[in-house]
């Protein structure tokens, strides 16, 4: 009787140092998402700072393509409006990122303002800045990947339940804006 005491108890120490370590595993993951999100959303923030100068500086070249530039400097407004789920955020990102990809093949339509230092600098920037967010964006990718298999695998699960951990979403290209393909571009020169 003492010897099926002695395993019971057993079994319930290492039961709970279980619980315990996968508990402590899944805080540590949930919290290196928040990070890289916080990574991610930095770099964003660095991409909406560059906008302005970008419509700005390629405006004063080609004026008549104003609805090019009124729809990034919307799309901008809308990406720094509220904070969203990487889900929910995705979807914007894209089309502000290509808006600018329009606002750079409006400014390869005058070839003094790509010889512009100034031009050259913001590009130079933006290409950084679009390396940065797909870099922090693989990082916190990964972290949620990290995150949900835990959240989804077996035994953790049973903990990730009991503490009402859900999966977390990626930052992913909406399938419908990927599928549309780069927006049109009409540099005919006509308002």
């Amino acid at each position: 009787m003492e010897a099926v005491l002695l395993v019971a108890a057993g079994v319930a120490v290492l039961t709970a140092v279980a619980w315990l370590l996968t508990y402590n595993r899944l805080v540590r993951l949930r919290n290196h998402i928040d990070e890289s999100w916080h990574n991610v959303d930095t770099e964003l923030q660095r991409r909406y700072d560059l906008v302005p100068n970008l419509v700005e500086t390629v405006k004063g070249y080609a004026a008549h393509e104003r609805a090019v530039f009124e729809s990034v400097t919307t799309l901008r407004t809308q990406a720094m409006a509220e904070k969203r789920p990487p889900d929910a955020q995705a979807p914007i990102e894209q089309a502000l990122g290509q808006g600018v990809a329009q606002v750079m093949a409006v400014a390869e339509q005058y070839p003094d303002l790509e010889a512009s230092e100034q031009f050259l600098e913001l590009q130079r920037a933006l290409v950084d800045t679009e390396d940065r967010i797909q870099v922090a964006r693989r990082i916190y990718n990964a972290n949620v990947r990290a995150f949900n298999t835990m959240v989804q695998s077996f035994p953790s699960m049973l903990v990730a339940n009991a503490m009402h951990y859900e999966t977390r979403p990626f930052f992913e290209i909406d399938r419908a804006v990927r599928d549309a393909g780069p927006p049109a571009v009409d540099v005919s020169g006509t308002p």
